[in-house]
């Protein structure tokens, strides 16, 4: 069997869908790459459903609450839930350092958690606050967690954005907003 080589030369002649077909037939086929077909299809069917029926049975537990929950609340372990969703934030961003240190691609995953992350704190800051309180969480909401939240929230969406052109298999004539999952 002979193989023919190209040179740095041949490819750079190469028109950019003549270099995407050679990629093509470099890259490793999708089934050795991907889950067999019938396990994502039946994961994405689970998870679509979830969701649905989430949002469904959601809009009606709203309404409940909304009709029946009291203006004010004594909570228990009042300290220990909010010491614990800032334990789970500085895992999350000690992992968006850590992997944005190391240069990983699953940058992205503690990213746009930790962005959520700091966007429902900043909600909960301002209305569980009370009296001179208020000034200090909106204060807090407005100077931190709310522009540090959108900046990793951003950050990720800009990185999976870049991550979607640089593919050399994306069709430039989609947007990566519309790009599609390959399975």
């Amino acid at each position: 069997m002979t193989v023919a080589r190209l040179s740095d030369s041949d490819i750079g002649e190469m028109s950019e869908d003549e270099r995407r077909e050679l990629i093509r037939r470099l890259q490793a086929p999708p089934e050795l790459l991907l889950p067999p077909a019938r396990v994502v299809l039946l994961h994405r069917r689970i998870r679509l459903t979830l969701m649905v029926l989430g949002c469904l049975a959601l809009i009606p537990w709203m309404v409940y609450l909304g009709l029946t929950l009291p203006a004010e609340y004594q909570a228990q372990n009042w300290s220990l839930a909010w010491i614990g969703y800032d334990v789970a934030l500085v895992l999350m961003m000690a992992g968006t350092a850590y992997l944005g240190w190391k240069r990983r691609v699953m940058l992205i995953v503690p990213a746009l958690a930790t962005g959520v992350m700091l966007l429902v704190d900043a909600w909960f800051d301002i209305v569980t606050a009370a009296g001179a309180d208020v000034w200090w969480s909106a204060g807090t909401a407005v100077l931190a967690e709310i522009p540090l939240g959108a900046l990793q929230i951003s950050g990720a969406v800009m990185l999976l954005r870049f991550l979607i052109l640089a593919h050399p298999l994306r069709d430039p004539a989609i947007s990566p907003w519309k790009a599609r999952l390959p399975f």
